[in-house]
């Protein structure tokens, strides 16, 4: 280094300093809830895999109140609606075995763990692993006692028929609007006798009258089944193809969901196809010209702000994805999900 003189002070700083000690007030913050017993930190490969590293809190399930969380973090290992390659009933475990993801949303500026209190509550109690119509029923009972307990849901999938009746729940009082991100609109009928497939769940929410079409975007979409989409166009929802993201630009569509969206409730949904398969080939139903992982996360990050009541992570198939890449993707999907809902959450209490 050639000026010695900021050598010296660099050395009178650091040198010795044990990597636990951060200066930065932003960073400093951050490091203050790592680093236990000076520069020890939490092994990330040790202890019970969580999501998002979360407080594993089961017993939460059978408290009237949650135990007082703002958040619940859950599993829905369900994959009984799928049309192609079935398994992700595993997403679920695939993503709580992601280590490293957070604490600090560096875009953000952001320690979401440290604003609210949230925990891993486990997974959806099912009656029956072989009863779609069955897991559906259960799935709406659940999360009705979640919102009723005025806490917000943040899922990991399951297929994504789950959003459907998830929907049901958080769209009870009044309608929400969505940010789905996904590679299909999900929006076509009932087929072979079955309504509650991961190819209609958002037909069913709007006929239900709890998810708002005028008030829902779709981005990334594309793929053959493009003729199942019509109810998406027919009842006002904005459909934002995966080709016209490189014309349109990330920014651009940042500001058209903020148009679509507004201040109202939303409900955001990421289905893990959305992604090219190089980023996320572990997935039942893989579309070629996918969004990049980094294109999601600025779209994602873009709409902080937004009055998120809930969101989820779906269709997550670990078993075709020797690398793991699809689940740290759902994972840090599932964190920046967390961090606008925290945002969101503080804007409402006024903080």
């Amino acid at each position: 280094m050639s000026d010695h003189e900021k050598l010296a002070k660099l050395r009178a700083k650091y040198a010795g300093v044990g990597g636990g000690v951060v200066y930065d007030e932003t960073f400093k913050r951050v490091a203050e809830l790592q680093f236990k017993d000076g520069e020890k930190r939490v092994w990330p490969w040790a202890g019970a895999a969580t999501l998002l590293d979360a407080p594993y809190r089961p017993d939460a399930q059978e408290l009237a109140d949650f135990g007082g969380l703002d958040m619940a973090l859950i599993g829905v290992p369900m994959d009984l609606g799928v049309t192609n390659r079935a398994g992700c009933r595993l997403g679920p475990r695939a993503v709580r075995a992601i280590e490293r993801i957070g604490p600090y949303e560096h875009v953000l500026n952001m320690v979401p763990a440290a604003e609210v209190k949230a925990a891993d509550i486990g997974d959806v109690p099912f009656r029956s692993r072989f009863s779609l119509d069955s897991c559906h029923e259960d799935i709406e009972a659940f999360y009705k006692k979640i919102v009723a307990a005025g806490v917000i849901p943040l899922s990991v999938g399951g297929d994504h028929s789950i959003t459907g009746s998830i929907l049901r729940a958080v769209g009870e009082k009044r309608p929400v609007g969505m940010l789905h991100i996904d590679a299909h609109c999900d929006t076509s009928g009932t087929y072979e006798g079955a309504k509650f497939h991961h190819g209609g769940p958002f037909r069913n929410a709007v006929l239900d009258g709890v998810l708002d079409p005028a008030r829902t975007i779709q981005i990334g979409i594309r793929g053959g089944a493009e003729f199942l989409w019509e109810f998406s166009y027919e009842s006002g929802m904005t459909v934002i193809h995966a080709e016209e993201v490189t014309g349109l630009g990330v920014p651009a569509i940042i500001e058209r969901a903020k148009q679509v969206l507004g201040d109202g409730p939303v409900y955001v949904s990421f289905d893990v196809d959305s992604l090219d398969p190089a980023f996320a080939p572990g997935t039942g139903t893989p579309e070629i010209g996918g969004l990049t992982t980094r294109e999601v996360l600025e779209i994602i990050r873009g709409l902080n702000g937004l009055d998120v009541i809930g969101g989820d992570v779906v269709e997550i198939a670990p078993q075709y994805d020797a690398t793991s890449n699809t689940a740290h993707a759902a994972a840090q999907v599932l964190f920046e999900i967390f961090c606008l809902s925290v945002t969101a959450l503080k804007a409402r209490r006024g903080a």
